[in-house]
């Protein structure tokens, strides 16, 4: 009798493995095929938007809107209310690859969260990059300007918006802080990228906005988690607060110190290698482990990369470095963008859906203080009369995924209702979009072309 239970069980786990092992190589075959169509659709859309003078990136946004929730649901998440039967590439699998419908769900769950892990990375590689090519010097030399222009960024937006649902549109508190929280956020992956393309990276503007934007990252933390607080508990958490000013400050500060002392023995262990791809790989580890570290403190891991970036650039291997980085930003950076288009659900841009109609009214509203409350922040810049204002203000205004978090984490704790969740993805939407070619139009003149094809 005891021998036929142990047969059966293990029968019964030998089954279990060989069903695992089935379902992990159809995992593979999703994330393969989702591969394929993120990069024919950033390829594609990028391709369209460079032979009509618009940023690629913009292309790469717009191929993932087409790809995404909102037409062919080819490239679908869970979070955004999707179920395996909703993606087109579930179906290609059942059809094609023998998929079960019991199997589907899990390996839907799991290839999705490999594609947002790839696109994590492709975001830390973006900003890794964009260190590289930034001067810390200079960063330092705008640091006054860089701050004041991120604080009247996060100030003006959140104290107009916040104050205008609730007294015009007569939105509850929590809300509208929320949304008002939502309009503080800055996008530096998309601004950066748009800055590489038009060569002005490392113009005194494009260092302003950079440095602004890294932290508006620092403030959005900050203000994510007093409003996260807030829809919680009632109350903020000032001990949260605190440990994130300090934590925020601690990090940035410390890391490029720390960073720039251990920088000679980089150099110096790169030079004592003798195998391949030295430089990218201890460069890459450098970029992880500050990555790593803003994440284990609650920060962005783009902060920890984009500090790595900028203590590597006053190596001498800054050069070899930037050169051996830009293929592996060619695989994952797209996927990043494109991602942040498919999970844009742009079924709340229509007006016959009753529930929408609030929502593009408070939309409208949104979008204008999103806009006007970034592009005064040029005007905070003093000292630089030469200074291309407009410009700062303009590479403020695109808020793409950091705002889309704000959205998601209202969503999540019960804090927004149906048509403020709506017109926060709207305003999100719209700055996202319009900022690539008005960023694209402000610099007349490029002072140096850096190409960084995606």
């Amino acid at each position: 009798m005891a021998d036929l239970l142990i047969q059966s069980q293990l029968k019964s786990l030998l089954l279990a493995t060989a069903t695992e092992a089935e379902n992990g190589g159809l995992v593979l075959a999703g994330v393969l095929l989702s591969l394929v169509i993120i990069y024919f659709s950033s390829k594609l859309g990028g391709e369209i938007c460079a032979r009509i003078n618009l940023p690629p990136v913009l292309g790469e946004l717009v191929g993932g809107v087409v790809i995404g929730i909102s037409a062919l649901s080819l490239l679908v998440f869970p979070e955004s209310g999707a179920s395996a039967s909703n993606s087109l590439i579930i179906t290609i699998l059942e059809k094609t690859a023998g998929l079960t419908p019991e199997a589907a769900s899990g390996v839907f769950a799991t290839q999705s969260e490999i594609i947002s892990v790839l696109a994590e990375l492709g975001v830390i590689i973006l900003l890794f990059e964009i260190g590289l090519e930034s001067d810390l010097q200079e960063l330092i030399k705008v640091g006054p300007q860089a701050a004041i222009v991120a604080v009247v960024g996060v100030v003006a937006p959140f104290a107009a918006g916040t104050a205008g649902l609730v007294y015009l549109f007569h939105t509850p508190l929590i809300p509208a802080i929320f949304a008002g929280a939502a309009l503080t956020a800055t996008s530096i992956g998309i601004t950066a990228k748009v800055l590489a393309e038009i060569g002005q990276i490392s113009s005194p503007e494009g260092q302003i906005i950079i440095g602004a934007a890294v932290l508006d990252d620092i403030l959005g933390i900050i203000v994510l988690a007093v409003v996260a607080s807030l829809a919680k508990t009632g109350e903020i958490q000032v001990t949260n607060i605190i440990y994130l000013i300090i934590s925020a400050g601690t990090f940035l500060i410390g890391s490029i110190l720390i960073g720039r002392f251990l920088a000679p023995y980089f150099v110096h262990l790169v030079n004592k290698m003798k195998t391949r791809g030295q430089v990218l790989i201890i460069g890459l580890i450098f970029a992880f482990i500050l990555s790593y570290i803003a994440t284990a403190i609650h920060l962005e891991a783009i902060l920890g990369a984009f500090a790595a970036g900028l203590i590597l650039a006053e190596t001498e291997k800054r050069k070899e470095l930037e050169k051996q980085v830009i293929p592996v930003a060619d695989i994952l950076v797209p996927v990043f963008f494109v991602c942040v288009g498919a999970r844009t659900d742009l079924s709340v841009l229509n007006p016959a859906i009753p529930s929408n109609r609030e929502g593009l009214i408070i939309a409208a509203f949104l979008i204008v203080v999103a806009i006007i409350g970034k592009m005064v922040t040029g005007l905070a810049v003093f000292g630089q009369p030469d200074l291309n204002k407009l410009a700062i203000g303009v590479g403020m205004i695109p808020r793409g995924e950091v705002g889309l978090v704000f959205a998601g984490v209202g969503a999540a704790s019960g804090a927004l209702n149906q048509s403020t969740e709506a017109a926060i993805i709207m305003m999100v939407i719209t700055t996202t979009f319009v900022a690539p070619p008005f960023l694209r139009l402000v610099f007349q003149e490029p002072k140096k072309k850096i190409i960084v094809d995606s």
